[in-house]
């Protein structure tokens, strides 16, 4: 389904979920499109181990689950979203150049589902255990304090589950400029697409203005 498009290129194709990892230590994927029931090492143990050496590798899980409680433990492993393995190629190319593209993967009604269940768990993860959160990853973060006026109001729609044009239509600005902003969002937290870079921003602490919408 992805051959024979110009703008991208497999580069690798692995049978289970150890020799995944193994694929991605030698050949340095942009983007891993992982099964979940493979023998030998399952998919979400592949992704967790693939972001824990490789955070700026995007996963998008291949899997015949649409349960949120599911997909769920999948953002947590680190995956950027997900794809119905029934999905038709138009839809799947389209999955895969918006994780490459720093645009949305999840729809704003599951994200704000995921978001906000991951946001309690946080929550009660800190009351258990009150420090700061480390670097995840060995990779570079940054404060939320190291981020731009205007990058916290991008991060804001980020973690309301808004697409890039919805941010540029909010923020009164042109879609490519809101791609760069949230691109620059990725980069200071040192990881690979927006889903990871909403897990940081609430990892780090990162709460929706009373007056944010």
């Amino acid at each position: 389904m992805l051959d024979g498009e110009p703008d991208l290129e497999v580069v690798g194709e692995a049978a289970n979920g150890r020799e995944a990892v193994e694929l991605c230590r030698s050949l340095r994927p942009e983007l891993v499109l992982m099964d979940v029931r493979m023998p030998e090492m399952d998919g979400l143990t592949a992704t967790r181990m693939i972001k824990e050496e490789f955070s700026i590798t995007s996963v998008l899980v291949v899997t015949t689950y649409d349960d949120p409680d599911y997909l769920l433990e999948a953002i947590e492993a680190g995956a950027a979203g997900f794809v119905l393995k029934d999905t038709r190629k138009r839809k799947l190319l389209e999955a895969v150049r918006s994780v490459l593209n720093s645009e949305a993967t999840l729809n704003s009604e599951l994200s704000m589902q995921l978001i906000k269940r991951f946001a309690s768990e946080t929550t009660e993860r800190r009351m258990r255990s009150p420090r700061a959160p480390g670097k995840p990853n060995g990779a570079p973060t940054a404060p939320l304090e190291e981020l731009t006026p205007r990058e916290l109001e991008v991060l804001t729609l980020l973690v309301l589950g808004k697409s890039n044009p919805e941010i540029a239509e909010e923020l009164v600005i042109s879609r490519a400029t809101a791609k760069v902003h949230v691109r620059h969002i990725i980069n200071k937290f040192g990881v690979s697409d927006r889903t990871q870079a909403v897990v940081r921003a609430l990892e780090l602490g990162f709460r929706v203005p009373e007056t944010g919408r």
